[in-house]
């Protein structure tokens, strides 16, 4: 089996398209999934074809045997009889083993298609920006990758394979059928039409509710990793209740429509039942009605019983393909309506790599506003940092400086002017190599389930056991890992749950350091240190001084009093910009701020 290849990639999707071109090019995009496995698409429906043939076959070996082989005047010689049976043994083999390797090998290229699928989904909601992430539920988005894609392997291994069986037995039969007696199969085949307005009438409305269904188990895990996510705050405040009245609520919903799914379903199979039996009846009356008239032979009858028995096998794979294709196609319009987001931040046509970074940091009237005609966080903000300098940020709450360090590594994109590092427009090189010279610290640290060791090697995967150690001793880290039971190697947790705040944000910084980015982001990363490894943290950022560009955002302005230079923004911008000694000498917004952060 071929490794991994990569999938489609996504595209910008033209307003004006129709329904009709979005679906034939969502049907393109499914079909170039089996690209890959093309040779086994081949043989699975290679195999599937002759399963479908030899099915047809068997009632044409039993009319020869009592057609031919028993009409003769007794006693009538076995051995022909041993010898069909003999055919019809060897046929049976064959189909034994050809279903046995559409039955194995069909499911693997639909787990294939299936890992395709979720590798593919998984690769692009990491490009898609924050923007997009800022908006949607994670529990959602789960349920994209998880569930949907589940039917959607199961469309990918049944739909060939069923419309193939189904489309040889019913016109194998079909042929065999009018070559016996014309009169008889267009009666039969009269009830076709009757049958398809029916089935295609329930496959709209089970489309429509299998999409309704899936959109609510969406909302399902949403509300649970919503709620388990803070578990810690809901069990604080005894909220178990008011969670387990929320989650009721989605599961409610969810039910709902698994009722509206269920009695469409009953109301399609039931209809198959109701058309099956109806073939026999037809096929036994009329056939016995032309042998009283002794227009039809009792061989031909018994061929024709046997082969409505054929003809039911593809109303039923047809069925089975409804109920497949209402699970799967509504999951992958899902994951196309995700694919379809080209990510708003990406490579520019011509974009270079970033090398060399001195670290120095422009912004050329820059505007920035989270949503299209909404308020401006940043408004015609013009400012240079060189490089190796430690600049502090502070300022009320909504000034906008964390936006002002999100916009450097292009987490979120200007909506005017330009952010320049090392005089080059970040617009104008490749993502991977501008973010790869900037380390940054969230205020809000996360830290992934493994070993203390693993999540400080995030920040250069490869680093040797004495790098990652000495970034931990900068970080102020090294003696509380120390002391944890597995040292370096213990498991922290989902979310380094089993470490405080404060252990929490020295691995991060450590995380950091252990990267040698040259520009450093700082948000409020020593908040939940205590004094004494507030200080040496300290210690260490003034060991970067000259090496390292560092922006420091903080709201205790004790820890930032030895910056090179320290910026106030307000609602109007920057309105101060200078030493620590300075701006208190100046008496105006930081001088008001320190008083108050000293009175606090």
């Amino acid at each position: 089996m071929p490794d991994i290849l990569p999938g489609p990639t996504p595209h910008v999707i033209p307003e004006s398209e129709t329904h009709s071109a979005r679906s034939r090019r969502h049907w393109r995009v499914f079909l170039s999934y089996y690209r890959p496995y093309r040779r086994l698409l081949v043989a699975d429906l290679a195999c599937a074809f002759v399963v479908a043939s030899i099915a047809v076959a068997f009632p044409l070996v039993a009319r020869f045997v009592t057609g031919h082989l028993l009409t003769g005047a007794p006693p009538i010689d076995p051995a022909p009889i041993y010898g069909a049976g003999a055919v019809m043994l060897a046929l049976l083999a064959v189909q034994v083993a050809c279903d046995t390797f559409v039955d194995v090998q069909g499911h693997m290229m639909g787990t294939v298609i299936e890992r395709d699928l979720r590798r593919d989904l998984f690769d692009h909601y990491q490009r898609l920006p924050y923007a997009f992430h800022d908006g949607q539920r994670t529990g959602q988005l789960m349920s994209r990758l998880t569930g949907d894609l589940e039917a959607i392997s199961e469309l990918a291994h049944h739909a060939p394979e069923d419309l193939l069986i189904a489309g040889v037995k019913f016109v194998g039969t079909f042929a065999v059928l009018i070559h016996v007696n014309p009169g008889l199969t267009w009666v039969i085949f009269a009830l076709l039409p009757v049958m398809t307005m029916y089935a295609l009438h329930f496959n709209r409305r089970l489309n429509a509710a299998y999409l309704e269904s899936r959109e609510r188990m969406g909302d399902v895990n949403a509300q649970v990793e919503d709620s388990l996510a803070g578990l810690r705050v809901v069990q604080a405040f005894a909220n178990e209740r008011a969670e387990a009245h929320k989650f009721a609520a989605q599961n409610a919903r969810f039910v709902a429509t698994r009722r509206a799914v269920f009695r469409n379903e009953a109301w399609f199979h039931q209809g198959v039942q109701t058309f099956t039996g109806l073939l026999t009846v037809v096929v036994v009356v009329l056939g016995g009605v032309l042998i009283a008239r002794q227009q039809l032979a009792l061989a031909d009858l018994v061929t024709y019983v046997l082969l409505v028995g054929v003809l039911v096998d593809p109303v039923q794979r047809f069925a089975n393909f409804a109920r497949v294709s209402q699970e799967g196609l509504p999951g992958f319009v899902r994951f196309m309506q995700i694919m379809d987001i080209a990510p708003a931040i990406a490579d520019a046509p011509g974009a270079v790599p970033l090398t060399d970074v001195r670290g120095q940091i422009e912004f050329r009237d820059v505007a920035f506003t989270y949503r299209e005609g909404g308020e401006h966080v940043l408004s015609g903000l013009n400012l240079t940092i060189e490089p190796g300098q430690t600049v502090a940020l502070v300022g009320p709450s909504g000034a906008g400086k964390s936006t002002l360090c999100a916009l450097i590594p292009r987490f979120y994109e200007v909506t005017a002017g330009q952010v320049r590092v090392d005089g080059h427009d970040v617009r104008d090189v490749t993502l991977d190599s501008l973010r790869r010279q900037i380390a940054v610290v969230p205020q809000d640290v996360y830290l992934f389930a493994g070993s203390v060791a693993d999540n400080i090697r995030y920040g250069r995967p490869g680093a040797t056991e004495q790098e990652v150690e000495e970034a931990a001793h900068r970080a102020h880290a090294h003696g509380f890992i120390t002391a944890l039971p597995g040292g370096y190697a213990t498991d922290v947790g989902q979310r380094g749950v089993t470490l405080s705040g404060g252990q929490r944000q020295r691995i991060s910084l450590a995380r950091a350091f252990l990267s040698g980015a040259p520009i450093l982001l700082l948000d409020e990363a020593t908040s939940a240190l205590d004094t004494g490894s507030e200080r040496a943290v300290q210690a260490a950022l003034d060991d970067l001084r000259g090496h390292r560009t560092v922006l420091v955002i903080a709201h205790r302005l004790s820890t930032i009093r030895r910056a090179d230079r320290i910026l106030v923004l307000t609602d109007e911008g920057v309105v101060e910009d200078g030493t620590h000694d300075a701006l208190l000498a100046h008496d105006g917004v930081y001088a008001r701020l320190h008083g108050t952060d000293q009175t606090g």
